[in-house]
């Protein structure tokens, strides 16, 4: 078996190859997304040359986002929760399949497979009702022995053992975000640290933190430190509750140096 190959790209962005197939989990390869700034390097473009999927967690900005989906191209075959499919086919992209929870495609050898979310999902936050909404969903990516959980954003959810007993081998979870505080629908470090005790991968890649901020909110003593602190809480939390996932910190724009199955 050849372990999957991922490459943290910013955000909730990584660039996975597994089972023969390169997938792009919720690209933000640009500069900015609305107010939010990118605090680190852009990404090289050979970053996402060469992409057969995308999947989409959820319809929000920083998730869904439409010029980095252009900058893949258009002829990309996207994977979005159902529900999501004609507002993206109507903004020119006509290579969309919707998922809901438990449902799945193949693509070559990689199988997807959608999972719950706890996670508000409406395109334009929580606080309007008109508008695309579709519920938010994780995904499993399953091929060549190996699977990954792309959880997307989510709180904990009491169907996370479930996704355990598949058998991870890597979780890419969620630690933080862009701001001074996490509304709700989210993981802080330690509630990510929960989630690694209910879904048990052999391996965790915090994502979700780093990437994008405010402009000019990084004068700010506190915001500054929430750029880098939250996966380093994390993992110590994962230490400290004895859990047997090792915690793999991986700055945005590196590759992901997975451990060997004996080292894990």
């Amino acid at each position: 078996m050849v372990d999957p190959v991922l490459h943290f790209l910013g955000h909730s962005t990584v660039r996975v190859e597994l089972a023969g197939r390169t997938v792009l989990t919720d690209p933000v390869l640009t500069a900015g997304v609305g107010p939010l700034r990118r605090v680190v390097p852009l990404p090289d473009p050979a970053a996402w040359a060469g992409v057969d999927l995308v999947v989409l967690s959820h319809q929000h900005g920083d998730h869904l986002h439409l010029p980095s989906l252009r900058l893949v191209g258009s002829g990309v075959r996207i994977v979005v929760p159902r529900g999501a499919g004609a507002w993206l086919r109507s903004r020119g992209f006509p290579r969309v399949d919707e998922l809901a929870p438990g449902e799945s495609l193949t693509d070559g050898g990689l199988r997807v497979t959608a999972v719950p979310a706890e996670h508000s999902a409406h395109r334009w936050g929580p606080r309007l009702t008109h508008g695309p909404d579709a519920p938010a969903v994780g995904h499993l990516l399953e091929g060549g022995g190996h699977t990954v959980y792309v959880s997307g954003d989510t709180d904990l959810f009491d169907g996370m053992h479930v996704i355990g007993e598949r058998g991870v081998d890597v979780a890419l979870l969620p630690v933080w975000g862009w701001g001074p505080s996490l509304g709700p629908g989210h993981l802080d470090p330690l509630r990510a640290a929960e989630a690694v005790a209910r879904v048990r991968p052999r391996v965790v890649v915090p994502v979700h933190w780093g990437t994008l901020a405010l402009r000019g909110s990084t004068v700010v003593p506190r915001m500054r430190r929430l750029l880098s602190e939250p996966p380093r809480t994390f993992a110590d939390a994962v230490a400290a509750r004895g859990l047997d996932t090792r915690v793999v910190l991986t700055e945005p724009g590196r590759p992901v140096l997975l451990p060997t199955p004996d080292a894990a």
